[in-house]
């Protein structure tokens, strides 16, 4: 039985002003499946995300997240549904403590729901439980992407979206965040993966999408992927 359709993004067409930057784009996730989107710098991998997560409406296409169009909702609703990003930046909030960054992550959640899940994430996450009362702005810059990936796993996603997690960190901390994702992957937990990081993102995904100039060009398992010497010359440096 083929697997239910988690997030489903349909001929869609992105504009800011007159320049088009996502052109027809079709992307579709499963329930289970970590997939990675890989590309040059401009090639519209963040402004896809942003798409999904209801930062930028499309001017045409649909977005489907398991059986509703998604596409123009506000995106506070969207992460309601359980559709969460976890954006390049991290986008912490680091004048609040560790903990308090946590907690804002499930913000609406019941308090015994909230607590459960809190005790999951630091027992993932043990060098955030044993900074939970630093200032967010104290941690290094591999702790402050933990941080922004523990904080969105506090929402329980059921579909997890992370945009560049491996960008500007040190080559330990880089092997830290794919251990993570991986886990993350064994769990079950549905991941879209965005990451210039290719060699490392295809070594945990089930499928890869390549996007150049607003545009899926080539798209299949990574077994596929990492056959296809052109693609693994351009984007994994071999």
């Amino acid at each position: 039985m083929a697997s239910q359709v988690a997030l489903s993004v349909n001929n869609v067409h992105v504009r800011y002003g007159d320049a088009e930057v996502l052109r027809g784009v079709n992307v579709k996730v499963n329930f289970g499946e970590t997939i990675t989107v890989i590309g040059a710098n401009g090639a519209g991998k963040t402004t896809l995300l942003k798409t999904i997560s209801g930062l930028l409406k499309p001017v045409d296409g649909t977005v489907m997240f398991g059986t509703e169009p998604i596409q123009g909702r506000p995106a506070y609703k969207i992460r309601q549904m359980g559709l969460i990003q976890v954006p390049e930046g991290r986008g912490i909030l680091r004048n609040l403590t560790v903990h308090e960054n946590l907690l804002m992550g499930a913000f609406g959640e019941e308090k015994k729901e909230k607590m459960k899940t809190l005790e999951s994430v630091y027992s993932r996450f043990q060098i955030l439980k044993e900074r939970k009362t630093q200032s967010g702005g104290s941690l290094s810059g591999g702790e402050q992407q933990l941080l922004a990936i523990a904080r969105g796993l506090m929402g329980r996603p059921r579909c997890f979206m992370l945009d560049e997690p491996s960008l500007g960190l040190a080559p330990i901390m880089i092997a830290e965040i794919f251990r993570i994702l991986k886990s993350l992957r064994e769990t079950g937990i549905t991941q879209l993966l965005v990451e210039q990081n290719a060699r490392q993102a295809l070594d945990i995904a089930d499928r890869a999408y390549v996007m150049e100039v607003g545009q899926i060009v080539v798209e299949g398992t990574t077994e596929r992927i990492l056959s296809d010497g052109n693609i693994v010359e351009a984007y994994l440096g071999v």
